[in-house]
């Protein structure tokens, strides 16, 4: 039996990243959604909250740290691509409470409890193993610290309807095979993620958005911020 041949994973990751900013925040609808998920996790803070030590795991291009509202004295930028590091120095110049460093979200070289704040978003889905991902997280946040997760209601009906509008035209327009690499990249389910936060951590603050509901299929985005 023949069988296509296995898709060039480097080409794919040139091509996430030429197009990373255009994919997920052009001005359209599937955009805004998930430009907002940033902004639903941190409703939760304002100018009146410090946390000193921020950690960003997965932060990409950096677009989550243009929604912090909470004061800090530094704020760890990491990510396992260089690249998209470049990207996030680029945006957020010469701050210099703002640090880059590339690192392996599921192990990370930073000593425990070094953090008063880790910040992942979209980052969960994709990590093999996220129960030990999670353990790993938490260890390097300060005993009263915060773990905030924002997640995509994957495989959920509202999110499968959603992702239809905009986000795979222009995807397969860049030359990205966009279900193929979703089903490769998104390996782990809302309803899947959302047990193992419940059954780790009692002290949290969730939300569901747009209806405010604890239903996966009637809602696009889940976040929480989580008491350790």
């Amino acid at each position: 039996m023949s069988m296509r041949a296995e898709p060039d994973f480097a080409d794919y990751q040139r091509q996430f990243e030429e197009n990373y900013d255009k994919l997920n925040y052009a001005r359209n609808m599937a955009s805004r959604v998930l430009a907002h998920s940033h902004v639903v996790l941190e409703k939760a803070y304002s100018a009146d909250d410090h946390f000193g030590q921020v950690l960003e795991v997965g932060a990409g291009s950096g677009r989550h740290l243009e929604t912090v509202r909470h004061g800090f004295d530094a704020y760890w930028l990491t990510d396992a691509n260089p690249n998209m590091l470049a990207q996030a120095r680029d945006r957020h110049g010469d701050d210099d409470r703002i640090k880059y460093q590339v690192e392996d979200s599921t192990g990370l070289s930073f000593e425990d409890n070094s953090f008063d704040r880790l910040i992942a978003t979209h980052v969960l889905e994709h990590i093999v193993n996220p129960h030990d991902v999670l353990r790993e997280w938490s260890r390097v946040v300060k005993p009263g610290g915060v773990l905030s997760l924002v997640l995509p209601c994957d495989p959920g009906l509202a999110w499968r309807v959603g992702r239809c509008f905009g986000v795979r035209q222009r995807a397969e327009d860049a030359g990205i095979d966009y279900d193929y690499w979703m089903a490769r990249e998104h390996v782990n389910s809302i309803f899947n993620l959302v047990t193992f936060i419940h059954y780790y951590y009692s002290e949290r603050q969730e939300s569901w958005w747009p209806l405010r509901v604890p239903f996966a299929d009637l809602n696009l985005i889940y976040t929480v911020n989580v008491k350790t």
